[in-house]
């Protein structure tokens, strides 16, 4: 049922005559929340990027839907430890990601418009590194390796973020310009889920979950 309503939602975005279809890509600012209330103020952003095709239902009406595929960078650069013994991990986990937004425009001219989007997402998993850095005293090491999508055992101390759940979900909110022959578009994706794959209950608390800020640019395919 899941795979026949994105089959069903893939052609009817793509197929209808009056849909906007454009090619996306910009720069993504990641980060996770490491507190109980969802906040990520300890934490520092990393740079990484996103990329995909969306398609809007229609290109002028009030009201769109809109979907596609993104290929998503995520992830952050995550500081810890006390006294002598610190450590220090950046990891930049690579989705595929499929939004399903509503988008709503506000014309400006005949030429341009405003809108605000908004909507769920799930993604998936598919490549990443993950570099751990400790430091013990006068003694420091350091280690890069690929992260692993799996269900790790809970009681495996991965400090890295080098073990992850394979899927995320979330809500995303954005809003932009669209002057026709280019989209600028900014949004903000709020992660639902934990994503350390130690961690088995998800409403324990908001802490491990993906919140990324992205500026994009997008290019319609036809004008």
């Amino acid at each position: 049922m899941k795979k026949l309503l994105i089959i069903t939602l893939g052609v009817f975005l793509f197929s209808s005559a009056k849909s906007q279809v454009y090619i996306q890509g910009g720069l993504n600012l990641a980060n996770i929340s490491n507190s109980n209330s969802g906040s990520v103020n300890k934490n520092n952003m990393l740079a990484t990027f996103n990329a995909g095709i969306l398609a809007r239902s229609n290109s002028t009406g009030a009201i769109a839907f809109e979907s596609g595929l993104l290929l998503d960078g995520r992830g952050a650069k995550v500081e810890g430890g006390s006294g002598s013994a610190n450590y220090k991990v950046t990891f930049n986990p690579l989705y595929l990601e499929v939004p399903v937004n509503v988008v709503v425009r506000l014309p400006l001219n005949s030429a341009a418009n405003i809108f605000i989007n908004g909507g769920p997402y799930v993604a998936m998993g598919i490549a990443g590194k993950s570099k751990f850095e400790g430091q013990l005293g006068s003694i420091s090491g350091s280690h890069t390796e690929n992260i692993q999508f799996t269900n790790a055992n809970p009681n495996d101390n991965d400090q890295a973020y080098s073990k992850l759940k394979r899927f995320d979900y979330g809500l995303n909110i954005g809003a932009g310009l669209d002057l026709k022959s280019v989209l600028l578009k900014v949004n903000y994706g709020y992660g639902l889920a934990k994503i350390d794959s130690k961690q088995t209950d998800n409403d324990e608390n908001d802490k491990d979950k993906y919140r990324t800020f992205s500026i994009s640019l997008g290019i319609p395919l036809s004008h």
